[in-house]
C-alpha cells in the first residue's frame, strides 16, 4: 500500500490506476472458486477464516496453500475424516517456519509460525461435557487471536454449586469478557449474567433432547433471558463468540 501511494504521490501512477491498485490488492482469486479477503485482519482486526465445510478436498487444499503464503491459517469446521484425507497434501507447508496443529474436538486446523503473545484475558464456561466441542472452536479461536483463555468446563445448572467456585477464579483472573456454551434448555449464561459486571457472551448449542435437539430452545431462552446485557450468537458459533469477545478485550485494553 506504501509503495503505490508513493508512486502516486512521484507521478508514476495515476488517481485511477492507484485506485484500481488497492483494490485488487485486498482481494486474491484462486481459479473460479474463491476470492481470498487478505486485507480483513485490517480492515476489521480478525483475519479471514477457512470454513471447511462444503468445499471439496481439492479446494480446501488449494485455499490452505494460498493463504500459508501469506502467513498463519485458521480452518474451521474441518472434522477429521476430511482431515485426514487432505493432511499430506498439506505437508509441504510445514517446515522450519510453519507448524500444523488439528484440534478434532475443536474441529480446526492452525498453520502457524511462533505462538502469539498473548494479552488480555477470556473465560470460558460450559454447562455440559458434550457442550466442550463448540468451547474448545472458541478457545482456539480466541488464543490465536492473543488473548489468555481461562476455561471451566461441565458447571451448568443441574448442579450449579459446581459454578460458584468457579466463577470466583475467573474473576479473580480479571478476564474482560466471559462466554458461557449452554444446550438443552440454555439457562447458563443467564444465571452468570446475573453473577458478574462483565460483557457475557451466551453460545447456545445443538445438544438436547427433543424440542432441545438443534438448538433453538436454548438460542430462544438466551434471547430471552432476565438477565439484561448478553449478546448471543448462533447456535454452535463458537468462532463468531471467540471474535465477538476478543474485540471486547482488545477495546478494553485500548481504553
Amino acid at each position: 500500500m506504501k509503495k503505490i501511494l508513493q508512486e502516486l504521490i512521484n507521478g508514476n501512477l495515476s488517481v485511477e490506476e492507484a485506485e484500481k491498485m488497492l483494490k485488487t490488492m485486498q482481494i486474491a482469486e484462486l481459479e473460479d472458486f474463491a476470492k481470498l479477503d487478505t486485507a480483513r485482519d485490517i480492515r476489521t482486526g480478525f483475519p479471514e477464516a477457512i470454513f471447511a465445510e462444503g468445499k471439496n478436498d481439492q479446494e480446501l487444499v488449494k485455499i490452505i496453500q494460498n493463504c500459508a503464503k501469506r502467513g498463519r491459517v485458521l480452518v474451521t469446521r474441518l472434522n477429521e475424516d476430511k482431515y485426514s484425507k487432505i493432511k499430506n497434501e498439506l505437508q509441504s507447508i510445514q517446515n522450519e517456519d510453519f507448524k500444523i496443529e488439528y484440534n478434532p474436538k475443536a474441529r480446526i486446523l492452525l498453520i502457524k509460525d511462533q505462538e502469539i503473545e498473548k494479552e488480555g484475558k477470556i473465560g470460558i464456561i460450559t454447562a455440559g461435557t458434550s457442550d466442550i466441542p463448540v468451547a474448545e472452536e472458541a478457545r482456539i479461536v480466541a488464543e490465536e487471536a492473543g488473548c489468555e483463555v481461562l476455561t471451566s468446563y461441565d458447571v451448568g445448572v443441574a448442579g450449579i454449586h459446581r459454578l460458584f467456585s468457579q466463577i470466583r477464579r475467573i474473576l479473580e483472573e480479571e478476564v474482560k469478557a466471559i462466554i458461557v456454551v449452554a444446550g438443552m434448555e440454555g439457562a447458563l449464561p443467564s444465571v452468570v449474567a446475573g453473577l458478574v459486571d462483565i460483557p457475557v457472551i451466551g453460545v447456545p448449542t445443538s445438544v438436547g433432547y427433543g424440542v432441545g435437539t438443534g438448538g433453538f430452545t436454548a438460542l430462544n431462552a438466551m434471547l430471552q433471558s432476565c438477565a439484561p446485557g448478553i449478546a448471543v450468537v448462533n447456535i454452535d458459533n463458537g468462532f463468531g463468540a471467540a471474535v465477538f469477545a476478543v474485540t471486547v478485550v482488545k477495546q478494553a485494553l485500548n481504553d
